[in-house]
């Protein structure tokens, strides 16, 4: 409020919301009690009723749905502040690290425990970011909803569970090389997001492209061969079997599926992008459940699509939103 919105105006970031659909009652009616998305059937009758066109019924139902999403403003804050604290807890994490042995020797995770001392500084660490995931969690229900609503949700509670359980545990060194690790490609992610909003498209393509990069390099290379490996065989051979062994290591697991489809959703947009000559947009959230990809007015052949909205996909711009057009309607 004090600090990023400033920024936005002052970065010429849009402000106004989307174009607002006309007051008619009986629309609202239907819009708020039935459904947000009349089918045929439905659209031919209010358009009996109020002697309008289907066509004008569909625009109006459109305007009234994305009134309900949030305004570039608003996203370009929500990210700046996200990219703030990526940032600062990845530098804090990085000069924690390179001071402690296990960033350099996995097996130093091992030694000695259980009985390790939990430091200030790693206690810290853990409790800063496990507060962020709380507030990621339940930020979800009163932010607008995604299409990937629920592989989110499901995200945010493995992690939830992994810092609370690796924490009672005392599994906390490799815990802190697992949140490093995440917390560097969030921050390209909302750097990308930013100059999107700021309608910088060569540098959010350029940002997008790097997020993929290091995404892809982080969550499919250096995680598995990094931490799955000391935590699925080192830590056996040092310590043996025991039940929390395992617990930790399905929930590592389920995280690495999760990495998967994202980076499944991330290669297919930046295939897009190699084959198109343009960045379409990361496919991994941010897209609200009500865009409306089913009409569309036709856009100018020279229209840029967005980039790197934690999650799009389309060709109807960041969150719904269109980067440019041709026509009042679009604008």
């Amino acid at each position: 409020r004090f600090i990023a919105k400033p920024c936005a105006l002052g970065l010429k970031v849009q402000a106004n919301g989307p174009q607002k659909a006309q007051p008619n009652a009986i629309l609202e009616k239907v819009f708020t009690a039935i459904t947000k998305h009349p089918d045929e059937k439905r659209l031919e009758g209010l358009s009996k009723q109020l002697d309008w066109d289907v066509r004008s019924i569909q625009r109006w139902f459109r305007q009234r749905r994305n009134q309900e999403k949030p305004s570039t403003l608003r996203k370009f804050c929500e990210s700046m502040w996200r990219f703030t604290f990526y940032l600062y807890i990845f530098t804090y994490g990085v000069r924690f690290l390179k001071k402690t042995p296990w960033l350099w020797n996995t097996r130093q995770c091992w030694s000695g425990y259980p009985y390790q001392p939990l430091m200030p500084d790693l206690h810290y660490y853990y409790i800063v970011e496990l507060s962020f995931y709380w507030s990621l969690m339940f930020s979800q229900f009163i932010d607008v909803k995604r299409k990937d609503f629920g592989i989110m949700f499901t995200h945010h509670i493995v992690t939830v569970t992994l810092i609370t359980f690796s924490y009672v545990t005392n599994l906390t060194r490799v815990g802190t090389l697992i949140l490093c690790l995440h917390d560097a490609a969030d921050i390209v992610l909302e750097a990308a997001k930013m100059a999107n909003y700021c309608k910088c498209q060569k540098l959010s393509d350029l940002l997008f492209l790097t997020f993929a990069v290091v995404f892809i390099v982080s969550r499919l290379g250096i995680y598995p061969l990094w931490i799955l490996n000391t935590t699925l065989f080192e830590l056996y051979e040092a310590l043996g079997n025991f039940p929390a062994l395992w617990v930790f290591n399905v929930l590592l697991m389920v995280l690495q599926i999760l990495h998967c489809f994202w980076s499944y959703l991330i290669i297919k947009a930046a295939y897009k992008a190699i084959s198109k000559g343009k960045v379409a947009k990361d496919a991994r959230s941010d897209v609200e459940s009500s865009s409306d990809e089913e009409e569309t007015v036709p856009r100018s052949k020279g229209l840029h699509s967005t980039v790197a909205t934690n999650g799009t996909s389309g060709a109807n711009g960041t969150n719904g939103y269109l980067a440019g057009a041709t026509s009042s309607e679009e604008h």
